[in-house]
């Protein structure tokens, strides 16, 4: 089984995975009609990140469609249109935000991963989508906490009953930083 994987240092936000999904999955060039949406946030730090559906194993989505109409085939979330009543539970059910609407459909629409042929994975230039055997994933969730560790500058944490700061040297102030200073 295969899943997607995003790498949001690599996205530069140019939303071509949104045009390829749309084209494939709706035959329009619309990409507020597209399985994957880039959210980008600014000012600072700049984060661009794909939102896709991650094909939980135990999906909220599916928990609490009051119809049953989001079944699990093949290790694939799908949406039944035929049993579902657009309440949209689904939607606000995802916790990863990855089922999406339209006022032009009249249900709401998800990733199907394109028949294993993630059209979003093939359009991507920047190689921010990644179409990786789901046992890979873990080793991608660990590099992902590593690297969030190395743009904090403290982390909170309770030892002993006791809240704590850990502060990470500024590196403004290290000794490497001085010593080019003073060159």
């Amino acid at each position: 089984m295969k899943k997607l994987m995003v790498i949001p240092e690599r996205c530069s936000g140019c939303r071509i995975c949104e045009l390829a999904c749309a084209a494939d999955k709706f035959h329009v060039n619309n990409p507020k009609k597209s399985a994957i949406q880039v959210m980008v946030l600014y000012p600072h730090p700049v984060i661009r990140m794909p939102i896709v559906c991650r094909q939980c194993k135990e999906p909220k989505c599916m928990e609490n469609c009051p119809t049953d109409a989001i079944k699990v085939r093949d290790g694939i979330v799908e949406i039944d249109e035929d049993e579902c009543i657009s309440c949209q539970a689904c939607v606000t059910s995802c916790p990863f935000g990855a089922i999406f609407v339209h006022r032009d459909l009249q249900f709401p629409f998800k990733c199907d991963l394109c028949e294993g042929e993630p059209k979003c994975v093939e359009a991507c230039p920047k190689d921010a989508i990644l179409y990786v055997p789901e046992e890979t994933l873990g080793q991608s969730q660990r590099l992902s906490s590593v690297l969030s560790y190395a743009h904090m500058k403290e982390v909170e944490y309770r030892e002993e009953g006791m809240d704590k700061k850990l502060r990470y040297a500024d590196m403004s102030g290290s000794s490497a930083s001085r010593r080019s200073q003073n060159l």
